[in-house]
């Protein structure tokens, strides 16, 4: 008897887990994480620099470039010791945005957001303007956590296309 109730804890457990992994995120907070897009795009053209600070986590956290395969090609073969990718931080590019001279916006298309209502990712197409023209265009993904007090970037990833490479 020990035995089989032994072996059904683990089930128990995994059927637990099952139900509550599946357990939907409410639509307040797909909303939510929508607003956080549309703030970031905003906060990014008025260069913002409290407005994109308060988007993202004060501490911890990633941020990511990695070169696609056919800028890392272009880019090794002239420099092989170039690296595919490098590690940042939100503040550093809060930087560059507020202090460029010229207009600065990051158009997003095919956005996709997958949430339980405590963690999220949103992952999207991208193109980077700099004056009107194309500067870098790639793929973006983006870990958010619902902090009690809203939805925070926690760490952000994206590949880098630039045009410009040859």
């Amino acid at each position: 008897m020990k035995k089989t109730g032994l072996l059904a804890l683990p089930l128990l457990a995994a059927v637990a887990f099952t139900a509550t992994a599946a357990t939907p995120a409410s639509p307040d907070a797909h909303a939510q994480i929508e607003q956080v897009v549309a703030k970031f795009q905003a906060a990014l053209i008025a260069k913002d620099k409290a407005g994109l600070e308060n988007l993202f986590m004060a501490e911890g956290g990633a941020w990511f470039e990695v070169l696609g395969d056919d800028a890392y090609q272009q880019l090794s073969a002239r420099h092989p010791q170039v690296p595919r990718f490098h590690s940042d931080n939100h503040q550093r590019f809060v930087d560059f945005v507020v202090g460029s001279q010229g207009r600065v916006e990051e158009k997003f298309s095919n956005v996709r957001i997958e949430t339980d209502g405590a963690i999220a990712s949103v992952y999207f197409d991208f193109v980077f303007l700099a004056d009107g023209k194309l500067n870098n265009r790639g793929h973006e993904a983006w870990q958010l956590v619902n902090t009690g007090a809203g939805w925070k970037i926690s760490a952000m990833a994206y590949s880098s296309e630039p045009p410009n490479l040859r």
